[in-house]
């Protein structure tokens, strides 16, 4: 039987081939730490996510394809613009899921699971959604079920300038933008193998993650999901009131090739410790309670106290 990413393969590296040097030309993109992605086995690239141009700019420096999960409305439109859709989405490598969240984030999970076994790359946006400001939000622990579940390393990726480059309900580019990807070293959770069930070890796993997307890309982490906070801001502007605590802050500076990234808020680095011993963390639970499960771009958890208080990284 074909694996779930099979029928794009063909397709991937036609149109990689085809986009490739016109990307490279017009819009000069730039990589770092693409050594970093293993070049044989599976692997997940967890990544945050700033804009349309992501799904283009991401995968574009690595020799290898890379499958990501995405929400099934790219596939699902009717008309000239829907095939164009469809065909485009597969072909840089895209599988539909359903995000409704229940049984739907189940199947999603599976369908990640299977793409890894087949040995491939598999790319999640850990925050569900784009951003609306250009801050990073707080991780869905799907990419951790999964990780832990496939027993596989996650590789931090963090694309910069994206926000910049094509804000959100802009199509086209700014052209005077560069923007750019890094890649950083891939983090090893074999000591939490096993415990995939484990609600607190899952927001432990999934912190520690978004605190390296965080560390690579420079950006502001709001301890927050991107689509609650969307929501309520939808909500004050047809309500027409205040906007949502904290408002809608400035995107972070774009960091170029070759600069140093700075963590947000001024935060040192991870603190040792495992699950129940993050420093910072409320009730000596990381994150502070018992986050629900998640598939990747979707899954609940409760308000807790950000990356910061990841455990310690340890790398492959």
């Amino acid at each position: 039987m074909a694996g779930p990413c099979d029928h794009v393969k063909v397709f991937y590296w036609v149109v990689k081939a085809i986009l490739g040097p016109l990307l490279h030309l017009v819009f000069r993109p730039w990589a770092e730490g693409t050594e970093n992605v293993p070049r044989a086995g599976p692997a997940i690239i967890a990544s945050n996510h700033l804009s349309f141009s992501d799904h283009f700019f991401g995968p574009l420096p690595l020799p290898r394809k890379v499958v990501f999960l995405a929400k099934s409305e790219y596939f699902t439109g009717r008309g000239l613009k829907g095939l164009f859709s469809k065909a485009f989405f597969r072909g840089v490598g895209q599988i539909p899921v359903d995000r409704s969240g229940g049984e739907a984030s189940e199947r999603a999970l599976a369908t990640g699971l299977r793409v890894l076994a087949a040995g491939n790359l598999l790319g999640i946006y850990p925050e569900g959604t784009r951003t609306p400001d250009g801050r990073l939000f707080r991780g869905k622990t799907g990419v951790a079920r999964l990780a832990l579940e496939a027993r596989v390393p996650v590789v931090p990726c963090a694309m910069v300038g994206g926000f910049e480059f094509q804000p959100p309900g802009r199509i086209a580019p700014r052209l005077r933008i560069r923007p750019g990807v890094r890649f950083g070293k891939p983090l090893d959770f074999s000591r939490y193998y096993g415990m995939e069930n484990d609600k607190l070890v899952l927001r432990a796993v999934t912190d520690e993650i978004m605190y390296e997307i965080m560390r690579l890309s420079g950006q502001e982490y709001v301890d927050e999901y991107a689509q609650d906070y969307k929501a309520r801001l939808q909500a004050a502007r047809h309500g027409g009131g205040r906007s949502p605590a904290g408002g809608m802050a400035g995107p972070a500076p774009a960091a170029g090739p070759g600069s140093a990234p700075v963590a947000p808020g001024g935060a040192a680095g991870a603190r040792d410790g495992a699950p129940g011993g993050a420093a910072g963390a409320r009730d000596g639970a990381p994150g502070g309670g018992a986050p629900a499960d998640g598939a990747p771009g979707d899954g609940a958890g409760v308000q807790g106290t950000g990356p910061s208080a990841a455990p310690a990284k340890r790398r492959a």
